[in-house]
C-alpha cells in the first residue's frame, strides 16, 4: 500500500485549497528555476529512468515520446498538447486533478514544454468539465500573473505560455490526431500516420500530445528524484497511478496508488469491499470501458499493472476499474458499450463506421437469445475485422469488450439463445 508521504496528489479530493496559494503550500512551484537549470537533455533522461509510462492509456514511455521532438528548430515553432478530453466511460481521475490541484498540470506544462523545447501549451479540456476548465483558467491566470508562466518563466529566460482550449464532447477528440484536428478548427476526425505528431502535429509544426496525469507528476519525479518513482511500483511498471473504482462496490472513488497492487486489495482497502462481498463478484473491466473485462477467478490474483494485466488479455488503459456483481446482466452492459462506440465512431474508416454498428446490432440480439450458436463466430469474426484495420485505435476499443464478453461469458450468451429456442419452440 502506498505511503503517504509518497503520494503526488494530495489534493485528490479537494479537502485543501486549490488556488496558487494552496499548490505553493504542498509544495508545488517550489524552486521551479532548479528544475529548468538541469537543461532539456537532463530534464528527458531523468523521466526516461523513472519509467513514466503515458497514464492516457497506452502506456508508452513519457521521456522517449519527448525525446523524439526535434533539438534544434528548422524555423517552426514546437508545441505541448495536453489531452484533459477524458471521455472513456468509467474513467474521472483527470477532472478531479484539474478540479482540485490544477497547479500541479500548469507546472508540468512549464516543464514539459521546456524539455521539448515547445514556445506554448495548449490544454484541450472536455466541454462538459464546465467547474474544472474554470479551475484550470484561473490557475493559468495567477501563474501569469506570478511570472510563473509567460515571459521569462520563473525567471529562467524561457518564454512560454499556456492556453486552455474547451473542446465539444466527442469521444473521438481523446484521439491524439483527431485532438489536433479540433484544435485546428476542423472536424475531430483522426489522421493518417506517418506523419507522427512530433513530425507535423499541430498547425503542421511538432507536438507532443499527452494525458493530464503523465505531465502532472512530472514536477514531483523531479524534485524527488527518478531513482524515488522507479522504486515504487514493479520493473517496467513503476511509480503512482490514480485509479477510478465504480460500480458495485461501497465507495466509488478515485485513489492513488502504487501500481502493480493487487486488483482485490486495491477495491476491499480503498471502495469499502465489492457489494455483498467478494464472493457476490461477477467480472471487473479493470481499465475504462474500452479492455476486456475479467472474470471473478482472474481478479482474485491479478495485479493492477500494464504487463500483468496483457498476460491475462486485458489491460490497464485509464485505470479505472468497474465493478460488477452477480446482479449484473454482464451482457447487457457489453452492448450497452458497444452501442456508445458505435455512437461515437467518427466514421471515416470503414471497418469502424459499418462494423461498429453491426456487432451493438448483434449484441442486442445476444441479450435476448434471438440468434443462433454460429452468430457468436460471426460477432467475433466482426470484431476481428475492426480490430486492427481502422487509423485510430476507437476499433480496437469497440471489439476487445466483446471479445472479452464471448472469451468468459460464452455459456451464458449460448445459454441465452438456447433458452430462446425452446420458447418460440413452445409457442409454435
Amino acid at each position: 500500500m502506498l505511503k503517504q508521504e509518497d503520494r503526488i496528489f494530495t489534493n485528490l479530493y479537494g479537502f485543501e485549497d486549490w488556488t496558487l496559494k494552496g499548490a505553493k503550500a504542498r509544495g508545488d512551484w517550489d524552486n521551479t528555476m532548479a528544475i529548468l537549470a538541469m537543461g532539456p537533455e537532463k530534464i528527458i533522461e531523468e523521466v526516461k529512468a523513472s519509467g513514466l509510462r503515458g497514464r492516457g492509456g497506452a502506456g508508452f514511455s513519457t521521456g522517449m515520446k519527448w525525446s523524439f521532438m526535434p533539438k534544434q528548430s528548422d524555423g517552426r515553432p514546437s508545441y505541448l498538447v495536453v489531452n484533459a478530453d477524458e471521455g472513456e466511460p468509467g474513467t474521472c481521475k483527470d477532472r478531479d486533478m484539474m478540479r482540485h490541484d490544477p497547479h500541479k498540470l500548469i507546472e508540468g506544462c512549464l516543464i514539459a514544454g521546456f524539455a521539448i523545447r515547445a514556445v506554448a501549451a495548449y490544454i484541450y479540456i472536455r466541454g462538459e468539465f464546465r467547474e474544472e476548465g474554470d479551475h484550470v483558467e484561473h490557475a493559468i491566470r495567477e501563474a501569469y500573473e506570478a511570472g510563473l508562466i509567460g515571459k521569462n518563466a520563473c525567471g529562467s529566460g524561457y518564454d512560454f505560455d499556456v492556453f486552455l482550449h474547451r473542446g465539444s464532447g466527442a469521444y473521438i477528440c481523446g484521439e491524439e490526431t483527431a485532438l489536433i484536428e479540433s484544435l485546428e478548427g476542423k472536424k475531430g476526425q483522426p489522421r493518417l500516420k506517418p506523419p507522427f505528431p512530433a513530425g507535423a502535429g499541430l498547425y503542421g509544426c511538432p507536438t507532443t500530445v499527452n494525458n493530464v496525469e503523465s505531465i502532472a507528476v512530472c514536477p514531483t519525479i523531479l524534485r524527488r528524484g527518478s531513482a524515488w518513482f522507479a522504486g515504487l511500483g514493479r520493473p517496467n511498471n513503476t511509480g503512482t497511478k490514480v485509479f477510478c473504482i465504480s460500480g458495485h462496490v461501497n465507495k466509488p472513488c478515485n485513489v492513488e496508488e502504487e501500481m502493480g497492487i493487487p486488483l482485490k486489495e486495491l477495491i476491499e482497502k480503498h471502495a469499502g469491499g465489492v457489494r455483498g462481498g467478494w464472493d457476490n463478484l461477477l467480472a471487473i473491466i479493470p481499465g475504462g470501458s474500452s479492455v476486456p473485462l475479467l472474470p471473478k477467478d482472474i481478479c482474485d490474483t491479478v495485479l493492477m499493472d500494464f504487463d500483468s494485466l496483457r498476460e491475462v488479455k486485458s489491460g490497464l488503459g485509464t485505470a479505472a476499474v468497474i465493478v460488477m456483481d452477480k446482479s449484473t446482466d454482464v451482457v447487457r452492459a457489453i452492448a450497452r458499450l458497444s452501442k456508445f462506440y458505435m455512437h461515437e465512431s467518427c466514421g471515416q474508416c470503414t471497418p469502424c463506421r459499418e462494423g461498429t454498428g453491426w456487432l451493438w446490432r448483434m449484441m442486442e440480439r445476444m441479450v435476448t437469445g434471438n440468434a443462433r450458436r454460429e452468430d457468436i463466430d460471426h460477432m467475433l469474426d466482426i470484431a476481428g475485422r475492426i480490430e486492427g484495420h481502422t487509423i485510430c485505435a476507437l476499433g480496437d476499443a469497440a471489439a476487445w469488450p466483446v471479445q472479452g464478453l464471448v472469451r468468459h461469458f460464452c455459456p451464458e450468451i449460448e445459454r441465452r439463445i438456447d433458452e430462446f429456442t425452446r420458447n418460440q419452440q413452445r409457442a409454435a
